[in-house]
C-alpha cells in the first residue's frame, strides 16, 4: 500500500505495528515517549515531573477526543502497518502563520481554480480546516468538538448538494434521451402526414380533372340540345308562317263563296282554322313571351 500523502494536518511520526501480534498494540505514541532521568544530583526537581494524575488524565482525554474527532493513517509497507495518529502538540501563533503559508503554497503548486467547483481546492481547505480543529481541540475540548458539529454539517450539505447535482444530471440525460427518442418518433409521424398530404393533393388534383371533363362535357351536351331545341323552335315559326299564309290565302278564297257554299264544305274550313289557333296556342306554350 502506498503511503499517505502530505497532507496540512499535523501528524506524529509514524509507528510500526508487527502483524504477528494477536491484536494490534495500542495506538499511543510510543516514539513520543521521552525519557526523563536526570542525571545530575539538582535538589530541585524538574518541572515535567511536578504533573499530576488529574493533568495526565486530561490529556489522555484530549488525546482521545483528538483520535475521535481526527482518526489516525493507517498503511502497510514492507509487510509492516504503519499507523500515524494525529500530533497533539499545542501550536503557537508562528504555526498558524506556517499553515496559512503552506495553504498558499500547496494551492499555486496544485494548481486549484479560484473560483467555480474545485475538488483541490476543497480538499485543501478541509486538511486545514480539520488542523485548526486539532489546534483548538487541544487547548478546548468542547469547543473542538462544536467545530467537529460544524465540520460534519458542511459535509453533509456539500454531500446533499452533489447528489443533488447528480440527481439533477441523470434526470435531464434521461430527459435528453427522452426528447431525443421523441423527435425521432414526431419526425416520423410528421413524414408520414406529408406522404398523406402529397397522396391527398394527388386525389384533389384527379377530382379536379374529373369534375371539369364532366362541367365540359355537360356543357357541350347542353351546347348540342340548345341548338337542337333553337332549330326545332325556328322550324316551328316557319312551319307557323307557313300556315299563317296558308290560312289568309284560304280564309280569303272560302269567304268569297261561304254564302254560296253550303253546310258541308263549310266545315273543313272551320276545322283548319281551330287546328290554326292550337298551333298559336302551342307555339306560346314552347316559347313564352319574356
Amino acid at each position: 500500500m502506498i503511503p499517505p500523502a502530505e497532507s496540512l494536518l499535523k501528524y506524529d511520526n509514524p509507528v510500526s505495528i508487527t502483524k504477528s501480534t494477536d491484536g494490534k498494540s495500542r495506538k499511543g505514541r510510543p516514539l513520543r515517549v521521552n525519557p526523563q532521568q536526570p542525571t545530575d544530583s539538582s535538589p530541585i526537581p524538574p518541572p515535567p515531573k511536578s504533573k499530576s494524575p488529574s493533568a495526565e488524565a486530561s490529556k489522555q482525554e484530549n488525546e482521545d477526543i483528538l483520535n475521535a474527532i481526527l482518526p489516525p493513517r493507517t498503511w502497510t509497507e514492507d509487510d509492516q502497518l504503519w499507523v500515524q495518529q494525529v500530533s497533539s502538540a499545542p501550536c503557537t501563533r508562528a504555526d498558524v502563520i506556517h499553515l496559512e503559508e503552506l495553504l498558499d503554497t500547496k494551492l499555486q503548486q496544485r494548481q486549484a481554480r479560484v473560483t467555480g467547483i474545485c475538488p483541490v481546492r476543497r480538499e485543501l481547505y478541509s486538511q486545514c480546516f480539520d488542523e485548526l480543529i486539532r489546534q483548538v481541540t487541544i487547548n478546548c475540548a468542547e469547543r473542538g468538538l462544536l467545530l467537529l458539529r460544524v465540520r460534519d454539517e458542511i459535509q453533509m450539505t456539500i454531500a446533499a448538494y452533489q447528489t443533488l447535482y447528480e440527481s439533477s444530471v441523470a434526470f435531464g440525460m434521461r430527459k435528453a434521451l427522452q426528447a431525443e427518442q421523441g423527435k425521432a418518433d414526431m419526425e416520423k409521424h410528421i413524414s408520414d402526414l406529408e406522404d398523406e398530404i402529397q397522396e391527398l393533393k394527388k386525389e384533389l388534383n384527379e377530382q379536379r380533372a374529373r369534375c371539369d371533363a364532366t362541367e365540359k362535357r355537360e356543357k357541350e351536351k347542353r351546347q348540342v340540345e340548345e341548338k337542337k331545341h333553337a332549330e326545332e323552335i325556328q322550324f316551328l315559326k316557319r312551319t307557323n308562317q307557313q300556315l299563317k299564309v296558308s290560312f289568309v290565302t284560304t280564309d280569303r278564297r272560302q269567304i268569297s263563296s261561304l254564302d254560296s257554299a253550303p253546310i258541308a264544305a263549310v266545315v273543313p274550313v272551320l276545322t283548319f282554322y281551330f287546328v290554326f289557333l292550337f298551333q298559336t296556342q302551342l307555339e306560346g306554350i314552347i316559347m313564352p313571351k319574356k
